[in-house]
């Protein structure tokens, strides 16, 4: 059924990394969404009103409230897709996780609701009657939400969309509280024992669980969280892989939404080559990379000597002095600039991100002092840099 309507109502399914096939997506996932549950809706209210059942009409109000999450989602991926303007030049895709921070908020809104009538019934527990309509009725919704939290999750993961994947939670959430809701009835049918309160705290804390869990990785890429490490490696891969770059270095991936993202790298280029000659070498790969990775990418040129004994020689001790120290520590942009009674050794030292203020400034005395051990001329001005992967 999933891959029928994806075919049928999503032109040009398979390219998930264009904007408005990811905009397609969206709004077919929250149409269905809005669909089912305000079929849910209907069918439950009319046959509560017909048997008088409050509890029936209860839980139709709650796949009306359901709607408005699919209603959120629909809204957040249409905001999403607008193209950049003056006040926004990156775009608007980040509101796709302001609106699976809002379904996460409703997720654990519904947690709470059931936890909150849960402890009610734990202290004034309820008798609960057997009825075939009733049950027929929760057994259908059950499949109905569970079948709508695959689609949503199956298609949140295609096109990695957080409220996708926000809504597909809070469909689940659906169908542990009726799951349990179904589990309790049929035990106190069969044996007289009502469980009903119990299971429900276990369901409200575990929907409330996912529901922070849900907010909590919505917030992640808002705050600004690590680069993907895959995405990271191949950019620095692709790059380095040219004729004409020795190394890289500085790579920072910032994302403004689903597949809306820039990075910046500093390429090392040898000094004694034309910087025309480098320019144009940056210049193709900027565009390359960024074509094929579909992100949009600045590319800063380090020149850096290749072909001078003594700077050479000086790098290889600076190297054994850092790896004596730590073997994490790395450095870049080293410069030598000589004098006659004092030797400027310029560059940046790349340290781990659990280093303190305190770590940082002890590893840079230490590495000034090891180096003027080796010559007294030698003065570091060194720069602390930290990897922004974060690892």
């Amino acid at each position: 059924m999933t891959e029928f309507l994806v075919k049928s109502f999503v032109k040009d399914h398979e390219n998930t990394e264009d904007l408005q096939v990811r905009t397609r997506y969206g709004i077919l996932s929250s149409c269905v969404g809005i669909i089912c549950n305000v079929l849910l809706f209907t069918v439950k209210y009319i046959i509560g009103f017909m048997m008088n059942s409050l509890a029936i009409m209860a839980d139709a109000s709650n796949n009306l409230s359901d709607a408005a999450s699919s209603i959120i989602s629909f809204i957040g991926v249409k905001m999403a897709s607008k193209p950049a303007d003056k006040e926004h030049p990156f775009g608007h895709g980040r509101i796709e996780y302001i609106a699976a921070l809002i379904v996460s908020f409703l997720v654990i809104e519904v947690g709470f609701t059931c936890l909150r009538s849960s402890f009610s019934k734990l202290f004034h527990p309820e008798p609960i009657a057997f009825e075939w309509a009733p049950f027929i009725i929760l057994l259908l919704s059950i499949g109905v939400k569970l079948w709508l939290s695959l689609f949503n999750r199956k298609l949140g993961k295609r096109i990695k969309s957080k409220v996708m994947l926000a809504t597909a939670a809070d469909s689940a959430g659906d169908v542990i509280v009726t799951g349990a809701t179904v589990l309790s009835i049929l035990i106190c049918h069969l044996t007289a024992v009502n469980i009903d309160a119990v299971t429900g705290i276990v369901v409200s804390l575990l929907v409330m669980w996912a529901g922070f869990g849900i907010a909590k990785d919505t917030l992640e890429p808002l705050i600004g969280q690590a680069p993907d490490p895959e995405l990271y490696r191949q950019i620095q891969t692709m790059v380095e892989a040219y004729d004409g770059i020795l190394g890289t270095h500085d790579l920072i991936i910032h994302n403004y939404g689903p597949n809306r993202s820039m990075a910046t790298i500093h390429a090392e280029v040898p000094s004694d080559v034309d910087i025309e000659v480098s320019h144009e070498i940056i210049d193709r790969i900027e565009r390359e990379v960024s074509h094929a990775l579909n992100i949009f990418l600045v590319i800063h040129m380090d020149p850096v000597e290749t072909h001078d004994e003594k700077v050479l020689a000086v790098k290889e001790k600076l190297k054994n002095v850092l790896q004596a120290l730590d073997e994490n520590l790395t450095f870049h942009d080293f410069r030598m600039v000589n004098g006659q009674e004092q030797i400027n050794l310029i560059f940046d030292v790349v340290v781990p991100f659990s280093y303190s203020q305190k770590d940082t400034d002890r590893v840079s005395r230490q590495i000034a002092m090891l180096m003027k051990e080796i010559d007294s001329r030698y003065e570091c001005v060194i720069t602390v840099d930290k990897n922004y992967l974060g690892e």
